[in-house]
């Protein structure tokens, strides 16, 4: 494995660059004697306030995903543990869809590659079980999403690191920065809690605000890709027609003759066609 490159300063957004504290107050942790669940819920309110600024961030995001995608790139996740399941839901809403039907956008959450997982752990050991996966499948100008609420996961840092170098954008959902991953990608989307439950629930709403913002810039997106059917504005792949390729869906198909085609046989063999 090469050497990584010395990662560029990261960009922070969702806590102040990773330097803001959960507010206190009446927005702050509930005091003693108070429920599990008024506790839980309080911490949220606190880690709410200094998440409010990550708007703009997500809506960048989604943009820039959106172009990217429609372009034909392609969006790798990875995760270990609860943050594999926040990873791969992201992964779902875009192959799927969030809310409106639209065509399916590629994404992959390494993390669910169980076998190639195993094998990269089992042969390489556990740092590389992503790295080594996003050598084999990220592209220059693919994205790479890499979620974790300690920012500390070495198996996600190498991934950065091996993305930088083969050209991807990484970006990073953390819990509070500045933290090892956040310093190896390109932006980072900081939640300001020291509490993890509390930082993957707002990964979560950032995986929705995020799908959001896609689909509403994937239709600009799309047609800025050349992706748009003329005749009737629908979204679609269109391009050079490739030999052997079905015809677009209500286009007439080059190889079909319209009319009616009949074969004769003049008795020596020779066939004719009339129509």
């Amino acid at each position: 494995m090469a050497a990584a490159r010395p990662a560029r300063p990261a960009r922070t957004a969702g806590s102040a660059a990773g330097q803001a504290r959960p507010a206190t107050g009446s927005a702050g942790p509930a005091g003693p004697g108070a429920s599990v669940l008024d506790a839980h819920l309080a911490a949220l309110a606190a880690a709410l306030l200094p998440y409010r600024r990550a708007e703009e961030l997500l809506a960048r995001w989604g943009g820039e995903l959106a172009h990217r995608l429609a372009a034909g790139g392609r969006l790798l996740v990875a995760g270990n543990g609860g943050s594999a399941a926040e990873a791969q839901h992201l992964t779902a809403e875009l192959v799927g869809k969030l809310r409106d039907d639209r065509e399916p956008l590629s994404a992959l959450a390494l993390h669910a590659e169980t076998s190639a997982l195993t094998a990269i752990g089992n042969d390489y050991g556990y740092d590389e079980v992503f790295a080594r996966q996003v050598r084999a499948h990220g592209r220059p100008d693919d994205i790479l999403l890499l979620m974790s609420t300690s920012g500390a996961s070495a198996n996600l840092v190498a991934a950065a690191h091996a993305g930088r170098e083969a050209g991807l954008r990484c970006w990073a959902f953390t819990g509070p920065a500045p933290n090892p991953l956040a310093d190896a990608c390109h932006d980072t989307l900081a939640i300001a809690s020291p509490d993890s439950q509390v930082v993957q629930e707002l990964h979560l709403v950032s995986t929705h605000v995020l799908c959001e913002y896609v689909d509403r810039v994937l239709p600009a997106a799309l047609a800025a890709a050349g992706r748009t059917t003329p005749a009737t504005g629908a979204v679609g792949r269109t391009g050079p027609a490739v030999a052997g390729a079905a015809p677009a869906a209500g286009a007439p198909d080059p190889a079909v003759r319209a009319g009616v085609e009949v074969v004769l046989d003049d008795g020596t063999g020779r066939q004719t066609e009339a129509g």
